[in-house]
């Protein structure tokens, strides 16, 4: 009979978070931590195209997501030609008011960049469990960030370090509703931070451009696609159903302070 040990669990990162900070965060943000009193994921949700950040700092709200401090983040940029508060993560329009067809989202990148470094460094977030969550605009960015987030990554490490470590450097997940990348991806090794596309089949303006879902394939190795009858942002229970399955699959769970592991197994129990 194989021995049994048991090992009080432990934790790297502390229960609850600092909230982020103002003279650090360039943009307007709203910041909830969250309801349960223990912050083991971070959720920094991106607002489409001339919107703000402030429908989905109440989304956030909403979804009280189990252990899930929430982070919703406004574009920099206002957008041209309106009165409103209405903004964009990057240029997106002409001179002559026309949408960019090959848009540059570097500004957008080098900003998140900034953010998530701050969470990291200043508030104790580790980078695998930061999840994004993106609409159409908003979406292309988080999706091209965790692109970005993993080269940055790979180009400080030696090859040798990589097969025992690579996990350290990706982030938790990402989802984009209807963005898809900008950039034609190249890389060696693929990212392996799990991201789920979710995309309506129906002509809309977030219909996503044909191929945009094999080049995420391109450049992330765990890509999950959901199909929806909705255009836009989900607004129903079954709109939804395929984003909570799959945070339930990758959002953490932090045990118990006070619980015992089992080495030989994975129950905990009570000392």
């Amino acid at each position: 009979m194989s021995e049994i040990h048991l090992q009080e669990t432990s934790h790297s990162s502390p229960r609850i978070k600092n909230a982020p900070s103002k003279t650090e965060v360039s943009v307007p943000f709203s910041y909830s931590a969250s309801d349960d009193g223990i912050d083991e994921n971070l959720l920094i949700l991106l607002h489409g195209l001339g919107d703000t950040h402030l429908p989905f700092s109440n989304l956030g709200r909403q979804l009280k997501l189990p252990q899930t401090a929430v982070l919703a983040l406004r574009a920099p940029e206002q957008v041209p030609f309106l009165y409103e508060d209405a903004f964009q993560w990057y240029t997106s329009f002409d001179g002559l008011g026309g949408l960019i067809e090959r848009p540059n989202p570097t500004p957008a990148l080098n900003l998140l960049g900034k953010v998530v470094k701050h969470l990291i460094d200043g508030c104790g977030w580790p980078s695998h469990k930061i999840h994004l969550f993106g609409f159409a605009q908003g979406g292309s960015v988080a999706a091209e960030f965790g692109i970005e987030w993993w080269k940055l990554f790979r180009a400080s490490r030696t090859p040798a370090d990589l097969p025992s470590s690579a996990t350290k450097g990706t982030l938790g997940s990402i989802i984009s509703i209807s963005g898809p990348l900008l950039s034609y991806p190249t890389l060696s090794v693929k990212n392996p931070t799990p991201i789920l596309i979710v995309h309506s089949l129906l002509p809309s303006e977030t219909a996503l451009p044909a191929g945009a879902v094999a080049d995420l394939r391109k450049a992330y190795a765990n890509v999950a696609e959901k199909t929806s009858k909705e255009p836009g942002m989900p607004s129903s229970r079954a709109g939804w159903q395929p984003i909570m399955e799959f945070w339930s699959t990758h959002l953490g769970r932090r045990q118990a302070d006070g619980l015992y592991e089992v080495m030989t197994g994975t129950t905990s129990v009570p000392p």
